[in-house]
C-alpha cells in the first residue's frame, strides 16, 4: 500500500526539522496520542487511544530514522502492533524543501505492508482514513509553528465618539414588532450570522460506516483502519 503527499508549512526549515523531531511537539499534533517518547537518537516510539462511541481501543507503533540529512530529510523504517486488528510494517522518505525565507514543503512517500484483519480491509477507505489522519495532523503542526497573532491595541472611546453614539441611538428609532408578524423570520436572520459547521473529521467519517462492512464487527474494521493510519502518520512524523 502506497501513500504520497505534501503540506507547505509556513516557518523555517530549521525550525521545521527541529520541530519533526521534537517529541513534545508530536504528541500534540497527533489525534488521540498519549504519549512519544525518544527511544535512540534517531527512533521513536508512540502510544495512541482511540474512541469511537461506547468503542475504545490503543495501539502502538515504532519508527527508526536512516539516511538522515538535518534539515533536509531523512529514510524512515517501522511497525506497529493493533492487537487483534493485525500488524503493519514499512518505511517512508521524508524530504523539507525551502519554499521562501518563511516557508518548507514537506513531501512523503509511503509504501507499507499489513497482516492479519488489517489485510481485509479496501484499500480506498484505508487510504482515505489514512490521508485524513494526516491532515488533522498537519493542521496541528503547523499550528504549533505559527507566529503569535500581533495584539491589536484596545480602542479609547473619545467624549466625541461616544457623543455620536447617543446621537444615533437618538435618532434611530427601534421599530416595534406588527402585531402577528412571523418570528421566524428573526430567527433566519440570527442563524446566518452563525459560524459554518466545523470540517468533518476523521471519527466523524468513520462514525457513518453501516455496523457490519467488508463482514467484519465493526470494532475490528475501526481499529485496523485507524491503526494503519496511525501507522502512516508515525511513518510521516517519524
Amino acid at each position: 500500500m502506497d501513500m504520497t503527499g505534501s503540506r507547505l508549512i509556513e516557518a523555517p526549515r530549521q525550525r521545521v526539522w527541529e520541530a519533526l523531531n521534537d517529541p513534545a511537539v508530536l504528541q500534540a499534533a497527533i489525534p488521540g496520542c498519549e504519549s512519544v517518547e525518544r527511544t535512540g537518537d534517531d527512533s521513536f516510539a508512540a502510544k495512541v487511544a482511540v474512541r469511537i462511541g461506547p468503542m475504545s481501543a490503543k495501539f502502538g507503533g515504532k519508527v527508526t530514522l536512516t539516511n538522515v540529512r538535518p534539515p533536509e530529510g531523512y529514510t524512515i523504517t517501522g511497525e506497529g502492533s493493533g492487537g487483534a486488528m493485525g500488524f503493519a510494517r514499512g518505511g517512508a522518505d521524508v524530504s523539507l524543501t525551502e519554499e521562501g525565507p518563511s516557508s518548507t514543503k514537506l513531501d512523503y512517500t509511503v509504501k507499507a505492508q499489513v497482516g492479519g484483519k488489517m489485510a481485509q480491509l479496501g484499500a480506498r477507505l484505508v487510504d482515505s482514513t489514512a490521508r485524513q489522519m494526516a491532515d488533522q495532523f498537519f493542521d496541528r503542526f503547523a499550528a504549533q509553528l505559527a507566529p503569535p497573532a500581533p495584539v491589536a491595541p484596545e480602542p479609547s472611546e473619545t467624549p466625541t465618539m461616544a457623543t455620536d453614539s447617543m446621537a444615533s441611538s437618538d435618532t434611530v428609532p427601534t421599530q416595534p414588532r406588527p402585531d402577528g408578524a412571523p418570528i421566524a423570520a428573526g430567527r433566519t436572520a440570527t442563524a446566518a450570522l452563525r459560524p459554518a459547521a466545523a470540517k468533518r473529521t476523521i471519527w466523524d467519517t468513520l462514525d457513518a460506516i453501516p455496523r457490519e462492512p467488508l463482514g467484519l464487527p465493526i470494532n475490528l474494521w475501526l481499529g485496523g483502519a485507524v491503526f494503519l493510519g496511525i501507522l502512516m502518520l508515525l511513518f510521516v512524523l517519524g
